[in-house]
């Protein structure tokens, strides 16, 4: 579903990313785990389209998408959902909903997102930015619902949550996958992560350092990958 090939990438004279490849095969949970400064986030932001890669190719379905803009990779079924929550904050939580859903789909959006979230629907009116943390991941993460996507990168998402929501929000990343669709997860929670993983990436210092099937993994490795040792 996505392949990245030998991908550099960085900010002006400053490479984070150094010749990475990365595959994340059809309907499969790809879990990519390494400390902070790793370069995580920079390689979703490159397969997103939010940054251009410094070389190699990028691959969406089978089909060179190198250099293709964010709302081309949006548009053949590729769903973002960047760390920090991503919504409208001075919008109501009906009109986010409404905004992420296809063409001529809106109001069906909104009894979609209200079902898997159901705290949503009692928020309808509200504006998004005064939302709990939690509430406010739950509106960021219907996205993945309401877009159909075949792709869906998620940064982050446990970042600031209660345990409790972090089980919910987990439960619907599985229900999510139950769909077909394939995932790219960045998440600080390593066991739940692994719990959800097909396939495992460990980044260290913009390099892959390991690619393993998470019960290919040990405790060492783990360690190995939060704290360079």
């Amino acid at each position: 579903m996505l392949e990245l090939r030998g991908v550099s990438a960085g900010y002006g004279s400053q490479t984070v990313l150094r010749d990475v490849d990365l595959t994340v095969p059809d309907r499969s949970v790809v879990t990519l785990l390494g400390p902070n400064g790793a370069g995580k986030t920079t390689l979703l932001k490159v397969a997103a389209g939010l940054l251009r890669a410094t070389s190699g190719q990028i691959l969406l379905d089978g089909q060179d998408a190198t250099g293709w803009p964010p709302h081309r990779l949006s548009q053949r079924g590729l769903c973002y959902v960047p760390e920090g929550r991503g919504i409208f904050r001075e919008l109501s939580v009906r009109e986010n909903l409404r905004l992420q859903a296809p063409s001529g789909r809106d109001r069906e959006a909104v009894e979609m997102a209200t079902e898997a979230f159901p705290v949503l629907g009692q928020r309808l009116t509200q504006r998004a930015g005064t939302l709990s943390g939690g509430e406010q991941q739950m509106l960021a993460l219907a996205h993945a619902w309401l877009s159909n996507p075949l792709l869906v990168l998620v940064d982050e998402v446990s970042l600031g949550l209660a345990p409790k929501l972090v089980d919910q929000i987990f439960d619907y990343l599985h229900q999510v996958t139950t769909q077909g669709v394939a995932l790219l997860l960045v998440e600080q929670y390593v066991s739940r992560a692994l719990d959800l993983a097909d396939y495992v990436y460990i980044l260290k210092k913009g390099r892959i350092q390991l690619v393993a099937e998470p019960a290919q993994l040990n405790d060492e490795d783990i360690l190995a990958s939060y704290l360079g040792v």
